[in-house]
């Protein structure tokens, strides 16, 4: 089975697929017309390749954790994604679908964010590019993520708090999309995960995919080889997990593992764990596995990390969950913290809340002292200081 790319109706086994407001249908089938003929043209490629390198900063280092290593009994390396410019990986997909965009005629941008890394990382495409930006953020994030919140501000977007429901990321996402359809013709969703009607899992997959091209590159002149053993990456919606996986997915040998937020525990009624958790649903204009009551009403996530509670996973993500491709683990809030402070202090790297949930994996998982274990550190730390320091005063 190909489990990288979607068939022509955008499903990934049984699910994908575009479940969409009528108003919606000439634009996302524009995009599904035309995103492939675009961004594969070698003048969207030269222009994508330049700026990834001049200004984003890639290609991020591969970087051998000799103390992790030696702690762990393995080789680990970690993807720097927190070296990117605005500290995550988010920025890669915002950079490729605003120059998307452009190419559309759409001078309008609509985001959503949950830990404000997308939100950075748009409004920063749109600084560059000269288009209108607005952000939509749960309430109770923006009260939680202030630091990029600040930012997204300096950066000239329009932050909209979502005032409903959890207020939090979902919500944001039911915001943007209420957006889009009252805005079809002026306006382009950059959406921050591989989430969303059909092209847009695909699309932002693609635009994530030089994560893991880069590693084999980078393995290859290390270890002389291209393939580890073990790929690790936080799973929300998925966008770093599926950047990670791209050009390994339809390689057997090398064994994927995905993280989700357990929150306070898979079975206490607080958690954001979707594979463990949830049933066959439409939610947010794709068929997925979601969170939801036997009548179908969205169960409110919860995460201590607020890029993680989503209460669904992208299509490719539930398709590897489905086929067994993926090992999934369900990492608690308290396994995060820890993991955060452990990679801090033995290796002075401070991680994101997000990222800190693929580290955890290390303390879940037994590896051989031969295996290449390589983890994506997606974002840095510095929008959860916040709470990294409140975890600190508790501990005392």
């Amino acid at each position: 089975m190909n489990y990288q790319n979607p068939d022509k109706n955008g499903y990934y086994g049984d699910f994908g697929g575009a479940f969409i407001p009528e108003m919606l249908y000439p634009n996302v089938a524009e995009l599904q017309e035309k995103y492939l003929q675009i961004i594969e043209s070698a003048e969207f490629q030269n222009e994508f390749q330049d700026l990834l390198k001049n200004y984003v900063g890639r290609e991020t280092p591969l970087y051998f954790a000799k103390n992790l290593s030696e702690k762990y009994g393995a080789n680990i390396y970690l993807k720097r994604e927190d070296l990117n410019h605005t500290g995550a990986h988010k920025i890669n997909n915002a950079l490729g679908q605003a120059l998307l965009a452009k190419r559309l005629g759409k001078h309008r941008i609509i985001a959503e964010t949950g830990a404000g890394q997308h939100g950075v990382a748009t409004a920063t495409a749109c600084a560059l590019l000269g288009l209108e930006c607005i952000v939509y953020m749960g309430e109770i994030d923006i009260q939680r993520q202030a630091p990029n919140v600040a930012r997204m501000k300096m950066l000239g977007a329009k932050v909209v708090p979502a005032k409903s429901g959890s207020k939090t990321l979902k919500d944001a996402v039911n915001e943007a999309l209420r957006d889009w359809i009252n805005n079809p013709e002026t306006t382009h969703y950059i959406i921050g995960s591989v989430v969303g009607p059909h092209p847009f899992p695909d699309l932002v997959a693609r635009f994530q995919s030089v994560i893991s091209k880069e590693i084999k590159a980078q393995l290859q002149r290390k270890i002389g080889r291209e393939n580890p053993d073990y790929l690790i990456a936080c799973v929300g919606g998925g966008s770093n997990a599926a950047g990670t996986f791209y050009h390994y997915i339809n390689e057997p040998e090398v064994k994927l593992i995905a993280a989700e937020a357990g929150g306070l525990g898979k079975d206490s009624g607080e958690s954001a764990a979707t594979t463990f958790l949830g049933t066959l649903g439409i939610l947010h204009g794709s068929q997925s596995l979601v969170m939801q009551t036997e009548d179908g009403q969205v169960v409110e996530p919860y995460s201590i990390s607020a890029g993680l509670d989503y209460p669904g996973i992208g299509p490719m993500h539930a398709n590897l969950h489905h086929q067994n491709r993926a090992e999934f683990f369900s990492i608690n809030d308290d396994e995060a913290l820890r993991a955060a402070f452990e990679l801090t202090k033995v290796e002075g790297i401070i991680p994101a809340l997000e990222s800190a949930h693929a580290l955890a994996v290390l303390e879940k998982k037994k590896f051989e002292k031969d295996d290449v274990v390589v983890i994506c550190l997606s974002g840095r730390g510095d929008k959860d200081m916040d709470t990294y320091l409140k975890f600190l005063s508790d501990v005392r």
